[in-house]
């Protein structure tokens, strides 16, 4: 029988320093801060937390990437105290993100659905394209597992925001660009305590 899929991954202890690793976390950090930049002038241009909200992930995962290269070499140790710091910072995001969501059902929005559709587009591709090259490094250490989860995330939350524009065009309201705004916060919970788990128990037997 397979390993559970709730069953924390064997570390992989050569990987991590593998320069085809180091590549695919430069490509990663690129695409990412790129999509940073255009993601949250067209959130704004468009009115939409959910395209703000992917747009601040962006942002998040390419300093995530930036520290994954910065320790890709050390002991497993560091390694497994800069997860914690990622999975810190992916529960801080989707806290934000529920919070700026509950604002926006209090002040109301008008989300643009034509711009959210086609930058979630954009998103998709990207993070997809990540996804592809980092899965093969997906059940390695905490701190690998880390960048994996943020890519896999990030894919199912542009697949929402997709989602959230098919439902702001098809009902004329902004719930929709709402509530995905809210399961990507959940996501950004969920994958922060995989990542805290594994973290800890790397620390525990390091």
């Amino acid at each position: 029988m397979g390993k559970s899929c709730c069953q924390t991954p064997e570390t992989d202890h050569g990987a991590h320093n593998n320069p085809r690793w180091r590549l695919i976390l430069w490509i990663a950090l690129i695409a990412n801060a790129a999509m940073f930049v255009v993601e949250i002038v067209a959130g704004i241009a468009a009115d939409s937390r959910a395209l703000q909200a992917d747009a601040l992930d962006f942002f998040g995962d390419a300093a995530n990437y930036a520290i994954s290269l910065s320790v890709a070499g050390m002991a497993l140790a560091w390694r497994a105290k800069a997860a914690l710091l990622k999975a810190a910072t992916m529960l801080a995001f989707g806290l934000w993100v529920i919070g700026y969501a509950v604002y926006g059902l209090a002040v109301g929005s008008s989300p643009e659905p034509q711009t959210m559709g086609l930058i979630g587009t954009l998103a998709l591709l990207v993070n997809a394209a990540v996804a592809l090259l980092l899965f093969r490094y997906r059940e390695g250490d905490a701190n690998m597992r880390s960048v994996w989860i943020c890519s896999r995330n990030d894919a199912i939350g542009n697949i929402a925001v997709l989602a959230a524009a098919l439902g702001v065009f098809g009902t004329g309201q902004a719930w929709p660009d709402l509530l995905v705004a809210g399961v990507m916060a959940g996501l950004a919970i969920w994958g922060s305590s995989e990542v805290f788990t594994q973290a800890r128990r790397e620390l525990a037997h390091g």
